[in-house]
C-alpha cells in the first residue's frame, strides 16, 4: 500500500488528525531542500546541487529508472521530456510492434488494468485477501483441533491476521465515522463564512459566532492549523481522512469486494506475463507522479521543481492499486522493466503480509542477474523491520520462511528531515539494524502532481526516489559500475550524523544513533557519492 498513513493517532478528543509530521514550523522551507547541502544551506539535504558541480563537463548516458507504483502523469509538464519512450513500438496502432506481447507500450505498461481498456482503483490490503482463503479453513478451529504441522502454522498465521484485521476495521470504523462529522461541521463553517476555502483566514475564524460546544472545538483547531499552513490544507487534511477511513472499511477491508476481475488474468497461474494494458496513468496517479518527479523532473527548464537526477528516462510501470499491490503484479512490473532496460528501478510500496513470496523473490534474482538496481521504501509505521515485515524484502526465504539468502542489488530507504536534530528521523518511519540500509529527506518533499500541479508529501515513499535518483545519476556518469557497485558507493558515502535521534518504541520512544537503526548509518549524500564512484572507477583502470 502506498502513501503516509497520517490518521491514526488522534487529538481534541479523538477525532482529530495529527496533520502531517513537519519539522521547521515557524519559517518557509525551501522547496528543494532535498537537493540541498547542510554545510552551505542548513538543510539536511543530499546535496545534489553541489554534485552537479562537480559533473559538470563530464559524459553522460541516459539511465533508464522505472517507477513500479500506482501510476504517473506522463503528460505533466516537467516530466514529458524525460519519459522513457519504446524505440520499437508504434504509438496507438493496436499492434505489438516490437513482439515482447504488450500492446503500444510506449512509456511502460499497466498490470491492474483490463484489456477493454478499465482499471484497478481500490483493491483489498493483503491482510484480507488472506483472511478471505484461510477463513472458511480455520474459522471453526479450535486449539484442540488435530492439525499438521503445515495447518498448526497456516492457523497460528491466521489468528495473527485476525487480530490485526480486526484493529485495522475497529480504527477504520471509528475514522470514518468521526472524520465524517468533522468534515460535515466544516461544510457548515465554511457555507456560514460564504468563502472558497482557499480564501478564510484566521480573522474570518475569529469572527465566526459558534452555535455549539463543537463547533468551537473545530474553530479552536482550524486555527491552529493555520500557524503552520493554511485553512485550505487544513480542510483538504480532513477530506483525505475521510478518504482514507471510507477507502479502509468500503475496500481494503471489505472481504466481500473483489475487483482481480477487471484485469481478467488467472490470478493463480503466478507464471502468467501478459495481462494489463497500456494506461499507464490509471484513474489515482497522484503518489507515482511525485515519485517520478524526485527521481527526474525535467532540471533547469524554470518549471516546477528540479529532479534529483538529469540523464534519465522515467519508465512508468501501473501496478499499485489503492490498497495492496498483488505479489503476481510486483514480480512482473520487475520483469518488465528489466526487459525494457531499466537500470534502476523505485519501489515506494509495501504491506505487511505476502501472498507468494517466491514470485517475487524470484524476479529479483532475475534483476540481479541483468545488473538492475532496485530501491525500495522502508514503509511508515514506525516499527522494526527487523522485527515486523515490510514486503518485499531484500531477503531470500524457503517454504517455512527462514532466510536462505540477501539480494545484493537492492536498497532499502528510511525517512529523515530538515534539522540535524534529535526529531531528524522521520516519526513515521521504519527503521532496522539489519534490514534498512540508508536514510534519505522523507518529510515536506515538493514534486509533480498530476495535471501539472506541485505539491508536497512525505513517507519513505518520498525517500526511495531520492535515493532512485541518486542510483541514476551514478549510472548515468559511470556505465561502467554495476549495481552492486552504486549500492556500495551509496552505501560507504553516507553522511554520517553525531545526534541521538527520536524512534518510537513499545511504551514511547526512545533516542539512537543512525548506525543502531540502519545498516551504513546514515544519511545519502550524493556529492560524496560522485567522489567516491571516481575512486572506484580510477581503481578499476
Amino acid at each position: 500500500m502506498i502513501g503516509t498513513n497520517k490518521f491514526l493517532c488522534y487529538l481534541a478528543l479523538g477525532i482529530l488528525p495529527t496533520l502531517g509530521f513537519s519539522q521547521d514550523k515557524t519559517s518557509k522551507t525551501p522547496e528543494n531542500w532535498y537537493n540541498l547541502d547542510f554545510q552551505k544551506d542548513g538543510y539536511m539535504g543530499i546535496s545534489t546541487e553541489k554534485a552537479q558541480e562537480l559533473l559538470k563537463g563530464k559524459k553522460a548516458t541516459p539511465v533508464i529508472v522505472a517507477v513500479l507504483d500506482g501510476g504517473v502523469d506522463i503528460q505533466h509538464e516537467d516530466l514529458k521530456d524525460v519519459l522513457w519512450t519504446n524505440p520499437k513500438e508504434i504509438p496507438g496502432n493496436g499492434k505489438d510492434d516490437d513482439g515482447n506481447g504488450y500492446i503500444d507500450d510506449v512509456h511502460g505498461w499497466n498490470f491492474i488494468g483490463g484489456k477493454d481498456g478499465k482499471n484497478v482503483d481500490q483493491d483489498n490490503l493483503e491482510v484480507t485477501r488472506l483472511i478471505r482463503i484461510y477463513e472458511p479453513k480455520y474459522i471453526s478451529v479450535l486449539p484442540s483441533t488435530p492439525l499438521s504441522e503445515k495447518e498448526r502454522r497456516e492457523f497460528v498465521a491466521y489468528q495473527k491476521m485476525i487480530t490485526d484485521y480486526t484493529t485495522k476495521m475497529e480504527e477504520a470504523s471509528f475514522g470514518k465515522v468521526n472524520y465524517g462529522g468533522l468534515k460535515t461541521e466544516l461544510d457548515g463553517i465554511v457555507k456560514t463564512i460564504g468563502k472558497d476555502v482557499k480564501d478564510i483566514t484566521k480573522a474570518d475564524l475569529d469572527a465566526y459566532q459558534t452555535t455549539s460546544d463543537r463547533q468551537k472545538m473545530v474553530i479552536r483547531v482550524a486555527k491552529k492549523e493555520l500557524d503552520n499552513g493554511s485553512f485550505e490544507k487544513f480542510y483538504n487534511d480532513v477530506s483525505d481522512g475521510v478518504k482514507y477511513f471510507t477507502d479502509q472499511a468500503d475496500f481494503h477491508l471489505n472481504k466481500e469486494f473483489d475487483p482481480r476481475g477487471i484485469v481478467g488474468d488467472n490470478y493463480e497461474d503466478a507464471s502468467e506475463r501478459i495481462y494489463g494494458n497500456n494506461d499507464v496513468k490509471g484513474p489515482d496517479a497522484e503518489h507515482g507522479t511525485h515519485v517520478a518527479g524526485i527521481i527526474g523532473a525535467k532540471r533547469n527548464n524554470n518549471k516546477g521543481v528540479n529532479g534529483v537526477a538529469d540523464n534519465v528516462q522515467i519508465m512508468a510501470v501501473r501496478l499499485v492499486p489503492n490498497g495492496d499491490e498483488r505479489d503476481k503484479d510486483v514480480a512482473n512490473g520487475i520483469r518488465y522493466a528489466v526487459d525494457n532496460g531499466a537500470k534502476v528501478i523505485n519501489m515506494s510500496f509495501g504491506k505487511g503480509y505476502v501472498y507468494n513470496k517466491k514470485t517475487v523473490d524470484d524476479a529479483v534474482k532475475y534483476a540481479e542477474s541483468k545488473d538492475v538496481l532496485l530501491v525500495h521504501a522502508a514503509g511508515n509505521d514506525a516499527q522494526d523491520n527487523d522485527k515486523e515485515k515490510n514486503y518485499p524484502t531484500k531477503y531470500f526465504t524457503d517454504s517455512l520462511d527462514a532466510v536462505v539468502g540477501e539480494a545484493k542489488n537492492w536498497i532499502t530507504v528510511g525517512a529523515t528531515g530538515l534539522k540535524q536534530d534529535s526529531d531528524l528521523l522521520a516519526e513515521f518511519s521504519n527503521y532496522g539494524y539489519r534490514s534498512v540500509d540508508v536514510f534519505a529527506p522523507g518529510v515536506k518533499i515538493n514534486s509533480t502532481i498530476p495535471e501539472s500541479k506541485y505539491k508536497e508529501n512525505q513517507g519513505t515513499s518520498m525517500a526511495a526516489p531520492v535515493v532512485a535518483g541518486l542510483a541514476a545519476m551514478i549510472r548515468a556518469y559511470y556505465p561502467t559500475l554495476t549495481a552492486e557497485q552504486v549500492k556500495e558507493v551509496i552505501m560507504k558515502s553516507v553522511t554520517k550524523v553525531d545526534q541521538k535521534v527520536k524512534v518510537k518504541s513499545e511504551g514511547g520512544s526512545k533516542r539512537v544513533y543512525l548506525d543502531e537503526i540502519s545498516v551504513s548509518g546514515g544519511i545519502v549524500n550524493a556529492y560524496k557519492a560522485i567522489e567516491e564512484a571516481n575512486k572506484l572507477v580510477s581503481k578499476k583502470k
